[in-house]
This record gives C-alpha cells, sequence and structure tokens, in this order.
C-alpha cells in the first residue's frame, strides 16, 4: 500500500500529481467530492506516453471538467480516462486503483 494524500489536503474539483516508487511516472489524481479517480500521468497519443501538465499539478482544461494533455491537446473523461477530444481518440489513460481509507487517507492499495 503506497499512501499519497489525505483527502482533505486534495482540492476538491482539482487534480494533483504525486510521484510513486516504483513508477516511471506520476499519478494523477483528481478529487470530486469523497471519490478520487487515479490515472498515471501518461498520454496515449505517442507510444509510451507523455506527461500531460504544462506546468506542476496542471492536469484539467478550463473548467476543470477534463483531465487535459497540454502537449498535444487531448482530453479525456475523469471517471473513465477515455480520450474524447483530440488525437488520442478511442484511446484511454491507465488506471491507478485508489481508495480513501477510514482516516480519510488517499493511497494505492
Amino acid at each position: 500500500m503506497v499512501n499519497l494524500a489525505r483527502l482533505e489536503d486534495l482540492p476538491d474539483g482539482g487534480a494533483r500529481g504525486f510521484d510513486v516508487p516504483g513508477l516511471r511516472c506520476k499519478v494523477i489524481v483528481v478529487r470530486r467530492g469523497n471519490q478520487v479517480f487515479g490515472w498515471r500521468d501518461l498520454c496515449p497519443h505517442y507510444a509510451g506516453g507523455t506527461p500531460m501538465a504544462w506546468k506542476r499539478d496542471a492536469y484539467l482544461n478550463g473548467d476543470q471538467s477534463h483531465i487535459a494533455c497540454h502537449a498535444h491537446g487531448a482530453w479525456f473523461d475523469i471517471e473513465t480516462g477515455q480520450c474524447v477530444k483530440g488525437p488520442c481518440l478511442g484511446k484511454k489513460l491507465t488506471k491507478v486503483p485508489l481508495n480513501v481509507n477510514d482516516a480519510g487517507i488517499v493511497h494505492i492499495p
């Protein structure tokens, strides 16, 4: 199990990136109320993936309705990871399973 953050420390409606030991990329965590969604920070537009934020923790589009790859202009559904706009239609982000325990800690099981 890898602890990432306390739920209360994540901005509701926002996203943050976390370094995780053993992964070659960050993990994007998006909070929507008491739900969290986790994705690898690798845009599927290019083989091998490309980091998506243009600056630290800038993972969402302007109205915070989608995860955005600022390198390619792709948008992804926050809940499913499916590309809904841009050069990687039909592809999706790689899910990272997340849980929130009784103490409010967001972790990778």
